[in-house]
């Protein structure tokens, strides 16, 4: 700060040093003034302006050194009050900017809440054709051809709530309610769901789950198995995907394995980044949601997600739960 306020006094410096060096010019031309009183004069006026100087640098810089740190919020109750002419114009200045953010803020917030609530509303009115479809699939008796719409409805359907959970994941901290959840309840709901694409692909489910409680959130976790099932499905093929669990101090643990493609081990890092998707198999229809979503959801139900995965020959996830002391405070618990 002082380099900062020498340099905004560089003007005063160099007048000052200007009209020493004109008053020695003066005594060197003029024999008739004794040019050490000439000295002992400077000499005086350099150390009050040191002094000076130094009143001033306190003085001035009091308001901007607050202002230096000041945290970056919207909040100017931290900031000193202004006492002098440029501080009051740059006070003003914070007001006017931070009000008209303050509003901008909120518009913004007002457009993006009635934007959700415009989708979400546009989503439930959509899943109401999409259950009369499911009816009048279920009517056809060409067994292929069912099997193609329901893959097809199933797309549509789990599109629908990815787009739902996406929008509604900002707020997830206010709809969990932690209760003690069936496991096998839970996973078995999912793999049904998934049924028709299974039976596609030729793909199995090799159930051993030998810890069947786990305590969590009931939709956000079915939201996550959703996810992590419908992946090791997607890039699987003819083989069996093994669901087990298991408790491990004191925490129960779920694992997922599939016989896929597996994950390329440049990718492992970068799996759950928002908008990525494979660099050894690519898909158009990707999103790069699905696995940034289940991470989202994941976090503030202290579940930890840890992917090992071997290229050609699957991947291995394993969700880790929390202790019931982890989840004192949530709602439920």
């Amino acid at each position: 700060m002082i380099r900062v306020f020498l340099r905004e006094k560089i003007s005063w410096l160099g007048m000052f040093v200007l009209l020493s060096g004109l008053l020695l010019l003066i005594a060197y031309v003029d024999t008739t003034i004794p040019l050490p009183s000439v000295l002992y004069i400077l000499l005086l006026f350099w150390l009050l302006f040191i002094v000076f100087l130094f009143f001033r640098y306190h003085r001035e810089t009091r308001y901007y050194r607050v202002l230096k740190d000041w945290e970056k919020s919207l909040d100017t109750s931290g900031l000193p009050e202004p006492d002098r002419p440029y501080e009051y114009i740059v006070a003003e200045s914070l007001r006017e900017q931070i009000n008209f953010l303050h509003r901008t803020s909120s518009d913004r917030q007002e457009s993006l809440e009635r934007e959700k609530d415009e989708l979400l509303s546009w989503i439930h009115e959509v899943k109401t054709p999409l259950t009369a479809m499911q009816l009048i699939i279920e009517r056809v008796e060409d067994p292929v051809l069912k099997q193609q719409l329901t893959y097809e409805w199933l797309r549509v359907h789990m599109l629908l709530d990815t787009q739902i959970h996406q929008k509604r994941i900002t707020f997830i901290e206010n709809d969990l309610f932690i209760e003690k959840i069936d496991l096998p309840a839970v996973i078995s709901q999912e793999i049904r769901a998934l049924r028709s694409w299974c039976m596609q692909k030729g793909i199995g489910f090799d159930l051993e789950l030998h810890e069947d409680t786990a305590l969590s959130d009931t939709k956000w976790l079915t939201f996550i198995f959703r996810q992590l099932l419908s992946n090791a499905i997607k890039y699987s093929e003819n083989s069996d995907i093994s669901i087990t669990s298991e408790k491990t101090d004191g925490h129960v643990r779920i694992h997922i394995q599939d016989q896929g493609i597996g994950i390329d081990a440049k990718d492992l890092p970068r799996i759950f980044d928002r908008g990525f998707t494979s660099t050894i198999q690519h898909d158009k229809a990707a999103t790069g949601m699905g696995l940034y979503l289940t991470q989202k959801a994941a976090e503030p139900l202290k579940i930890k997600i840890d992917v090992a995965s071997d290229l050609g020959k699957g991947t291995r996830i394993t969700l880790t739960f929390p202790k019931r002391n982890d989840m004192v405070g949530m709602t439920g618990v």
